[in-house]
């Protein structure tokens, strides 16, 4: 994954005016914001699709026909889906509607990111871009879904090249002192909340364990939901649909990834024998759920006080179930 300059001939990105910060330019149209002639390369179905770094209020988002283009679908899939879930889409959270001179002003900078007769542009936030990985429900949708999230949504703009102080001004030297201290300490919290991360996962992840048993290690989750929401992460299927009682399997878009599973032979008598099947969390699996938790993505039980599982908690039991 890697931002890319490229000339507006090969990015299909126009500038309609620029402001220039230090020596980064960007290109800002109304509420559109985007480091100039920048595009992301992002992977999927084995190939890289280059994606147009849109920022609109404040967000980053994305063309009906580059969500398709990566989920592997048509823009025709993409917008009939949206209709038929219109109630599961809210405007302003999964997309934005832009029109009139806002459309206009898009065009001028993103001139084949939309078609010339179109009068309303829908751009998906990475919430929306969730959804319509879940009512596609294939595995090339979400291994581009999660290329976007990692590294699309949650990219930064490239800030301005640092101006070098003049020390021979002592009110200068004293600042670029404290903003390099400021720095540091920062730098320092971020390596300190690193390791205290990956000691949490080691103290919470344990091999053998299921979801569920995971979860409850984590504070305020609400467990009796947790193989429910993971079929809506494309994680499990419930292999006896229409019985009293779910039978979990692992779809194999994270078998291998996230999950692998244990199978037991089971025999009530001796005349009769089953297999059963239990989904078993893979270290890399844990990782996800419980950066998912500290994002407050879990379902999560009302009562939940807001603190988040930490290592003095940790120590005072390890039953798994």
């Amino acid at each position: 994954m890697a931002v890319m300059s490229k000339s507006a001939s090969e990015a299909g990105v126009q500038a309609s005016r620029n402001t220039i910060s230090g020596d980064n330019m960007t290109n800002q149209v109304m509420g559109f914001a985007t480091p100039k002639d920048s595009v992301i390369a992002v992977s999927a179905n084995q190939s890289n699709i280059s994606v147009p770094a849109i920022t609109y209020r404040n967000q980053r988002v994305i063309t009906t026909e580059h969500l398709a283009l990566g989920y592997g679908t048509l823009p025709i899939r993409i917008q009939q889906n949206h209709i038929r879930n219109e109630s599961r889409f809210i405007e302003g959270k999964h997309y934005f509607r832009v029109t009139g001179d806002e459309l206009k002003s898009f065009r001028l900078s993103f001139s084949e990111s939309v078609n010339k007769h179109t009068s309303v542009l829908i751009l998906w936030t990475e919430r929306g871009a969730s959804r319509h990985a879940k009512m596609l429900e294939t595995d090339q949708a979400w291994d581009f879904y999660e290329e976007l999230e990692e590294h699309y949504f949650r990219k930064r703009e490239p800030q301005g090249v640092p101006v070098i102080p003049n020390f021979s001004d002592p009110a200068q030297a004293a600042r670029a002192w404290a903003d390099e201290f400021e720095a540091r300490q920062r730098a320092e919290a971020v390596t300190h909340q690193q390791a205290e991360y990956i000691d949490q996962l080691e103290n919470l992840f344990i091999d053998g364990l299921t979801p569920v048993q995971f979860c409850k290690r984590l504070n305020g989750v609400n467990i009796s939901k947790v193989n429910a929401w993971l079929k809506s992460a494309n994680w499990l299927y419930d292999d006896n649909p229409d019985g009293k009682t779910a039978h979990w399997r692992v779809r194999s878009y994270a078998r291998d990834k996230y999950l692998t599973e244990k199978t037991s032979k089971i025999m009530p008598n001796e005349s009769v024998s089953f297999t059963s099947f239990q989904p078993i969390l893979l270290r890399s699996g844990a990782v996800w759920l419980y950066r998912k938790y500290l994002q407050r993505c879990l379902p999560m039980k009302q009562t939940w006080n807001g603190e988040f599982t930490h290592d003095k908690a940790l120590a005072a039991g390890g039953d798994h179930e």
